[in-house]
């Protein structure tokens, strides 16, 4: 494994893949213990890289590193639900198989993340021998997910422990935010950025898990899940899994109502009544749909101003009712807000 530690860091912002290059993730996924009761984001997490759904262009060239034993140390980012984490699982799986418990040292955002941490456990789990006689590789990894929320000292720290057990152990950085990520441990690791998931390899996953749980799901159902996901995997799972347990059969309106958010035609609706009719009939119109659909104002605010992208307008007044929009929901929390004032007499 010395070859590893002559690996140069190289730093790859890769966009989302075509529709046409999730084939690879046809296997069939391997579910946890518990069968239906199973929350579904564990069940059917990838077990291998053949499995994850998207960003094939990364998880390829993980694998090339991995069969060519010059794994260097690894820095993933981008947005929650984008297989971060089950893309450096799956490499800890394929790299030590049945000593995987004995050879990767997990932590995440649960777990006490200052400077004691970095110098007691990570420092003696990477300075201990790997007795991993049976694995294919003896270098051990330590998986640092959420390491954008380490403080500051404690990835000082780290910097010079990775240093000193570069031939023994390799680490692995997750985050959502690099910004947060000190430079000195950004050039000490090779960079992938995950970007949101495109829709059709979310809609291809979906379907593959309807037709595994035997769910009944329309195609508006499956667009709106698709919709509502904003390519986070994990959130449209937890959306399918809550919506079936709300409804045997899963439609559009199923969706939108288990999760709360206002549905497109009802937007449509209040752009109308705002747009053609007077303040008074508008404010009247929205707050008496808002308290019968029990909507919430900032959600319908956020998706009047998307909607508001698709009407053709006036530049000029485009702008200007964007701008109103963005200025309500900055003041909407603060005028939601009413302290209580308690007076001793």
């Amino acid at each position: 494994m010395a070859g590893a530690t002559a690996a140069t860091p190289m730093d790859i912002d890769a966009a989302a893949p075509p529709p046409g290059a999730a084939a690879k993730g046809k296997a069939p996924l391997s579910s946890t213990p518990g069968g239906r009761a199973a929350p579904w984001v564990e069940k059917y997490r990838p077990q291998s890289l053949g499995d994850v759904a998207a960003h094939r262009d990364i998880v390829d060239t993980i694998d090339r590193l991995t069969n060519e034993n010059r794994l260097p140390h690894l820095l993933l980012y981008g947005p929650p639900g984008t297989g971060k984490t089950s893309t450096i699982l799956a490499v800890a799986r394929k790299l030590y198989g049945s000593q995987y418990g004995n050879m990767i040292l997990e932590l995440n955002a649960s777990d006490e993340r200052g400077i004691d941490v970095v110098r007691q456990q990570i420092q003696d789990f990477a300075s201990a021998r790997s007795l991993s006689f049976g694995a294919k590789q003896s270098v051990k990894m330590v998986l640092l997910d959420e390491a954008d929320a380490m403080t500051k000292d404690a990835q000082f720290a780290l910097r010079r422990v990775i240093e000193k057990h570069t031939r023994s152990t390799r680490f692995a950085l997750i985050c959502n935010h690099v910004n947060k990520i000190i430079p000195a441990l950004q050039s000490r690791c090779t960079r992938f950025r995950f970007a949101p998931l495109d829709g059709t390899h979310v809609r291809e996953r979906l379907k593959h898990i309807i037709q595994s749980e035997g769910l009944d799901v329309d195609d508006g159902g499956l667009t709106a899940l698709v919709r509502l996901s904003n390519g986070d995997m994990r959130k449209a799972l937890n959306i399918l899994q809550s919506t079936h347990m709300a409804s045997k059969q899963i439609t559009e309106e199923a969706v939108y109502l288990c999760t709360g958010n206002p549905m497109p035609k009802d937007i449509e609706q209040i752009a109308y009544w705002l747009l053609n009719e007077s303040f008074s009939t508008s404010f009247k119109c929205i707050s008496d749909m808002k308290m019968r659909k029990g909507l919430a104002l900032v959600d319908i605010i956020r998706e009047v101003t998307m909607f508001v992208f698709k009407i053709q307008m006036p530049s000029d007044v485009r702008i200007k009712l964007i701008n109103d929009l963005a200025d309500i929901e900055f003041l909407y929390p603060k005028a939601s807000y009413r302290p209580t004032v308690t007076v001793y007499v």
